[in-house]
C-alpha cells in the first residue's frame, strides 16, 4: 500500500509575479493544485518545510496529503521549479488524484546486490544503469515509492530489461504495451577495459575495445531472443 505524507498549506489570493516575489521574500513558496472535479486553487507552503521534504525520495513519488485547515486533498507532485543557483524552490504544481482512477508517474529504481554479483566482482566488467527511474501506471493505493532491481545474479553480457522488473501487485509499465522494441534495457553488464604494460587500454582478452554502439546492438539482440 502506498505511504502518504501530510503537507500543511495555506490558500493564497494574490496572483502575479509581484505577489509571488513577495511570497518568496517572506519565506514561502507559491504553488497550485489542479485536477479532478474541482477548480485549480492557488496555495502557499513554508519554504523551509518544502526544502526539507524535497531532500527525500517520497516527496517526488508518493501520494501527498495536502492539508488546508483540516481539508485534506490527495495529490502528486507534478512539477518543481528551482532557482538556477540559489538553494530556493520557486514554484510547485500538484495534481489531485482519485482513489478509483489509475495514475501514471515515474518512480525511482533501487539497484540491489550489485557488488555481490559475478559482474560486480569482476574487475574487467562495467555495469551501466541505463535507467534510474521508470514510468508506471497503477491505482493510488498501489503506488510504490520505488522499485527494487536485484542484480545479484548479473553476469558479463547480461542485460535486464523493463519486462524483467518485478513489479508490485497492481503496478504495470505502460511502455511495454507498445511492443518488444519498447522493452529497453535497464541494466547492462559490459566488457570493461584494462591497462596493458605500454599503457594502452584493451579489453580483457587483449583485443581492441568493442565500440559501445556494437555492445548495445548485441545486448538488444539478446534481449529480443528472450
Amino acid at each position: 500500500m502506498a505511504i502518504t505524507h501530510e503537507i500543511k498549506v495555506q490558500r493564497r489570493d494574490d496572483e502575479g509575479k509581484g505577489a509571488s516575489r513577495r511570497l518568496r521574500r517572506s519565506g514561502n513558496v507559491p504553488a497550485i493544485v489542479y485536477g479532478g472535479d474541482l477548480d485549480p486553487v492557488n496555495i502557499q507552503l513554508v519554504h523551509e518545510d518544502v526544502l526539507l521534504a524535497s531532500k527525500h525520495e517520497w516527496f517526488y513519488s508518493s501520494i501527498l496529503d495536502l492539508s488546508l485547515d483540516g481539508d485534506v486533498q490527495k495529490v502528486l507532485l507534478r512539477d518543481m521549479q528551482r532557482h538556477p543557483y540559489k538553494q530556493q524552490i520557486m514554484h510547485l504544481d500538484f495534481q489531485r488524484v482519485s482513489a478509483d482512477q489509475a495514475l501514471r508517474t515515474s518512480v525511482s529504481l533501487h539497484f540491489l546486490n550489485e557488488d555481490k554479483s559475478p559482474a560486480g566482482k569482476a574487475a574487467d566488467v562495467v555495469i551501466t544503469h541505463e535507467m534510474n527511474e521508470v514510468e508506471i501506471s497503477c491505482l493510488p493505493q498501489d503506488l510504490p515509492e520505488y522499485i527494487e532491481v536485484d542484480l545479484g545474479e548479473l553476469k558479463l553480457g547480461d542485460a535486464i530489461h523493463l519486462s524483467d522488473l518485478k513489479l508490485p501487485q497492481g503496478v504495470e509499465v505502460p511502455e511495454l504495451k507498445f511492443g518488444k522494441e519498447h522493452d529497453v534495457a535497464v541494466v547492462i553488464a559490459r566488457q570493461g577495459r584494462i591497462e596493458t604494460a605500454d599503457g594502452e587500454g584493451e579489453d580483457a582478452e587483449g583485443s581492441a575495445e568493442v565500440p559501445a554502439s556494437k555492445v548495445d546492438e548485441d545486448a538488444g539482440k539478446s534481449g529480443g531472443d528472450k
